[in-house]
């Protein structure tokens, strides 16, 4: 078994102009987030460089959050992003050998690890950075040890994905392609200078319909819990 999580290096020096040039929106993102209740500890499975974390702590100064990615190079830019802020622990760590000395109230992913697509009426599919099966069991055995008792994690929600590009606030022409596999799909990323590509990044992800991804996570202690609040952005999942 091969536990190889989605790298974003290439991508690392211009994600935060791709992501804030209207890719993501994060204060409506920490506006979910901060609906949870007596929270005093938050871990983000799969940090990036800090976009979230940066308004999450600025929301929440007297709680302790961590960030945990795979790629260096992204969370180095994360680390300078967060540097003032005392109540962020920043971490490089691989899922599915997940070890940190402490549980939290809860974990979450936007984009990061798992997240979940919803086409129109369609049901939710969970989409995974780790294309291998195993390895994501194992994933998920890891991140649930790290969430305690009656905590809470949530995985993101987001539309379709397509092929499609557009001119970002540099300037600059971002570019996405997916092509279909029998797991799931490869996402393309470009981002060009005029006739110059300046990143070129490809990252296969696996898929799983609802049914198996609710079966995967039960498995572990974490069953989805149908959201009553205005929570529009998240799957809520509770721990046993």
């Amino acid at each position: 078994m091969e536990c190889i999580v989605g790298d974003y290096s290439n991508m690392a020096n211009y994600y935060d102009v791709i992501m804030t040039s209207g890719y993501y929106d994060y204060a409506k993102i920490v506006d979910n987030l901060v609906l949870q209740d007596n929270l005093q500890n938050i871990l983000e499975i799969g940090c990036g460089t800090g976009l979230i974390l940066e308004e999450l702590a600025k929301r929440k100064p007297n709680i302790q959050i961590s960030g945990i990615d795979l790629t260096a190079p992204m969370l180095e830019i994360a680390k300078k992003r967060l540097q003032s802020f005392k109540n962020v622990a920043l971490s490089q760590q691989n899922v599915c050998h997940l070890s940190l000395s402490t549980t939290h109230d809860l974990a979450f992913s936007y984009g990061g690890v798992w997240y979940f697509v919803i086409d129109g009426d369609q049901e939710p599919f969970m989409v995974s950075h780790i294309p291998d099966h195993e390895a994501n069991v194992l994933g998920i055995e890891k991140m649930a040890h790290h969430i305690a008792p009656h905590g809470t994690l949530l995985l993101g929600i987001q539309g379709p994905h397509h092929d499609y590009e557009t001119v970002i606030s540099n300037g600059m022409k971002y570019s996405q392609k997916i092509d279909p596999t029998d797991i799931g799909f490869t996402k393309h990323y470009y981002l060009s200078d005029g006739t110059q590509t300046l990143m070129a990044q490809t990252v296969k992800y696996r898929t799983y319909n609802f049914e198996e991804a609710k079966k995967m996570l039960s498995a572990h202690g974490l069953t989805y819990v149908p959201e009553t609040r205005d929570n529009k952005l998240f799957l809520r999942f509770s721990k046993v």
